[in-house]
């Protein structure tokens, strides 16, 4: 009788310990519809990622010590320069359920930047392990089927600025903001004023007026949810600061990345999941009609404005 009640046991525990592993789960999120501040727990895989103590971008837990971030994040190579922390709350804290972990490995794509920003993608190896709570878990990835249609809904998270001119307080709690996706087509067409950026395949825009990431978010996610579950489709690259009209944010399309992240992390336990959109891709029909060809140095100064900010922080630390 003994030996089966810890038979028992066990299984439940083990029970527990993968219910606790499944990707995209996040018991404390029950948003319907967007607000500013995000309520502790709602973004469990959400990274606060600190080069040399200051808080620079963000990034996503994929499993229990890897984690997703921007290509342009990573501005030195240097390990000891990076602390990760996660089930964080606001930057000033006190955070009571985060925990922190150093970095013993940084991966960027090899084709990063081979157009502007194309490839805006990164991993950063945990020095050790992190337990999986409420508070902390990782997120599902796009597979390389998943299908993003355009005005699918999302939502983007970070600690970054309220805007272009407005510096979220250290003592805010982390901010949501649901946007749609916008198309390739069209966000091909929106960005036409802005010669230096190329969409790709590679990338996702998504974003509206008044509504989008914007410096600091850097690397952060931008997530769909299907079913019970949260898959990210981007990771936070650039735009014209700060949710412009007519200028969605770009995003690195996480579903083209599958076979290179799964190379990466050589057996770690990362759960890729197919997102399927309904109904009709209107993007698919778009025709750009666009006139503003000759408006690029309008705009020019400030498109990289997620890459210069992280500049500028490093200037600040380094003098």
């Amino acid at each position: 009788m003994a030996a089966w009640i810890l038979l028992v046991c066990a299984l439940i525990t083990l029970q527990a310990v993968y219910a606790l592993s499944d990707c995209g789960v996040a018991p404390l999120n029950t948003r319907i519809v967007g607000g500013q501040n995000a309520p502790a727990g709602s973004w469990p895989w959400q990274v606060s990622v600190h080069y040399q103590s200051s808080h620079i971008c963000g990034g996503t837990l994929i499993s229990d010590q890897w984690v997703l971030t921007a290509a342009h994040c990573i501005i030195k190579n240097s390990l000891s320069a990076w602390t990760l922390y996660f089930g964080r709350e606001t930057q000033a804290g006190p955070n009571t359920h985060e925990v922190k972990r150093s970095v013993s490995q940084v991966i960027v794509h090899p084709n990063y930047n081979n157009s502007y920003l194309n490839n805006d993608i990164a991993l950063m190896k945990l020095s050790s392990p992190v337990s999986f709570t409420d508070y902390i878990r990782p997120i599902c990835l796009a597979s390389s089927s998943s299908q993003f249609y355009n005005s699918t809904s999302c939502w983007a998270t970070g600690w970054g600025k309220l805007g272009k001119n407005e510096t979220l307080p250290a003592n805010a709690p982390l901010q949501e903001v649901q946007i749609p996706v916008i198309g390739n087509k069209q966000c091909s067409c929106d960005y036409i004023p802005e010669k230096d950026a190329k969409i790709t395949q590679q990338m996702i825009c998504a974003g509206q007026q008044n509504k989008g990431a914007c410096q600091g978010d850097s690397g952060g996610p931008l997530q769909c949810k299907q079913g019970s579950k949260w898959i990210q489709a981007g990771i936070t690259s650039f735009g014209v600061p700060c949710a412009l009209a007519g200028f969605p944010e770009v995003y690195a399309r996480v579903s083209e990345f599958q076979t290179w992240i799964t190379n990466q992390v050589a057996g770690a336990n990362v759960g890729f999941v197919t997102f399927t959109s309904s109904g009709t891709d209107t993007d698919s029909s778009f025709v750009c009609r666009s006139n503003n060809s000759g408006n690029s140095a309008k705009f020019a100064p400030e498109l990289g404005f997620f890459i210069f900010s992280v500049k500028m922080l490093l200037d600040r630390i380094l003098v």
